[in-house]
């Protein structure tokens, strides 16, 4: 492996993570481009239903006071990460899936009896609200954190650029540019952020960190 490969995460990994970029002899920076802040709400009108599309939208529930009375009910999310998040804190999931838009799709093709309730973000897509709207299904929305952007101008020049959300793409590029940088996505919304800057692009198999790091160690010792 190349030992002047150089990456930059925008945002601060696991020291398990990290080290597979170290084991891989790439030199490693990181910032974290975006912040997170837990919100204070109300649960009176939660419906039958509960759709989680990230784990910050978990945590930030797991705070309220009264989340032992959403433990019963029926929980959809996206993620295998925030999946497991929930039932380590005792729900029960059932169904999940890599994307917001394939979650939609099962909810209006097989769970459109239901009503739902939709814990989100200040910045989330709009593509599962709007699929459920357009299918007429019920539900509501509770704003339960917020995505707060931290840009910071970066010095150093990069061989690749892993990015994690179309956030941290919009907050890195407020004060850098971007030029002949591979950057490593975690999904399709990440990369369509990115695709009026740049052609270099190369999306995770699975929307995972952990893939976006393979992805990247993958690229660049097919390069050698």
């Amino acid at each position: 492996m190349a030992q002047n490969t150089r990456i930059l995460s925008t945002k601060v990994l696991l020291p398990n993570q990290k080290q597979f970029l170290l084991n891989a002899n790439f030199s490693v920076v990181e910032a974290d481009f975006i912040q997170v802040q837990y919100k204070s709400f109300e649960l009176n009108n939660t419906n039958e239903t509960l759709i989680f599309t990230s784990q910050n939208a978990v945590l930030s529930v797991l705070q309220n006071p009264k989340i032992e009375t959403l433990k019963q009910k029926i929980v959809f999310c996206v993620g295998l990460k925030t999946k497991a998040l929930l039932e380590e804190n005792g729900f029960k999931v059932e169904a999940y899936t890599g994307y917001a838009a394939d979650l939609a799709e099962i909810i209006s093709l097989v769970y459109s009896d239901l009503s739902y309730t939709f814990f989100s973000g200040n910045l989330r897509r709009d593509v599962l609200p709007e699929m459920l709207k357009e299918n007429g299904i019920l539900f509501n929305e509770i704003e339960v954190y917020e995505t707060i952007l931290t840009p910071q101008k970066i010095n150093s020049k990069f061989d690749g650029i892993l990015f994690y959300s179309p956030s941290g793409v919009e907050s890195y590029t407020k004060d850098n540019k971007i030029t002949d940088e591979m950057c490593f996505c975690i999904g399709n919304t990440t990369a369509k952020a990115l695709e009026s800057i740049t052609e270099n692009i190369i999306i995770a198999n699975q929307p995972s960190v952990e893939n976006v790091i393979i992805q990247c160690i993958n690229n660049f010792s097919h390069k050698l």
